[in-house]
């Protein structure tokens, strides 16, 4: 990742801090990207674009034409920004369905088609979405989770295929990823075979790197020790 540009979405919630730190370490600069506000001053290395809502395509291109402007080129996306809601299909709220959708699929669907002229005059394009692989079989309560991720799945195999020779399009298929908040939601839950946010961050940066220039459309399982 030595020299690498970044784009990082959802840079301030429990994986992207990672993804954010891990790729910092490895030599890559970051612009990470996130809907709550920041105060941090740009520096060479990373600059933070709070208060982006990621949902209206306006604001998107706006943070990610900002982003490469400052670094002067974009060489990968990588969409974590997200939600996640337990309902059951019946008696849940439907709105929760249309909001699911907006921060799980819009919001990859927007980043991207604002970043892939970017991408495009890189030498290595890369964008790396977060599913899930609850979307891969829902479960009770599971419906409007699994139904927007389901549809980031989709969206890579799709964006995949439109830019196949020009830019990579992957995404990760974590099963329960370990965060203070599932902890919370989960406290009985045997924490050891989750996924850890670094192990998830390294697969996440490995399909963002050079050496994964042979692998687009992939809905990459990341199962942890289940």
């Amino acid at each position: 990742m030595q020299g690498k540009i970044l784009i990082v979405t959802g840079a301030s919630g429990a994986l992207g801090k990672v993804v954010v730190a891990s790729a910092l370490a490895k030599g890559a600069k970051v612009a990470a990207i996130d809907h709550a506000a920041s105060a941090a001053q740009p520096t060479a290395e990373r600059i933070e674009l709070g208060g982006v809502d990621l949902t209206d395509a306006t604001q998107a291109r706006k943070a990610i034409d900002a982003a490469a402007a400052h670094f002067g080129r974009l060489d990968a996306l990588v969409n974590i920004a997200g939600g996640f809601a337990f309902e059951t299909a019946i008696e849940g709220d439907p709105k929760t369905w249309q909001r699911l959708y907006a921060l799980n699929v819009l919001t990859a669907l927007n980043a991207s088609r604002s970043a892939i002229p970017h991408l495009t005059a890189s030498s290595a394009g890369r964008i790396v979405n977060v599913g899930a692989m609850g979307a891969i079989q829902a479960g009770a309560g599971m419906g409007p989770y699994a139904a927007s991720k389901a549809g980031v799945h989709r969206l890579t195999e799709a964006l995949a295929a439109e830019w196949k020779g020009k830019i990579t399009v992957n995404a990760v298929l974590p099963s329960t990823i370990d965060t203070a908040a599932n902890r919370t939601s989960m406290p009985n839950a045997d924490f050891s075979k989750w996924v850890r946010p670094e192990e998830l961050a390294e697969v996440i940066l490995f399909l963002a790197s050079d050496a994964a220039s042979a692998v687009t459309g992939a809905l990459l399982p990341v199962l942890g020790r289940v």
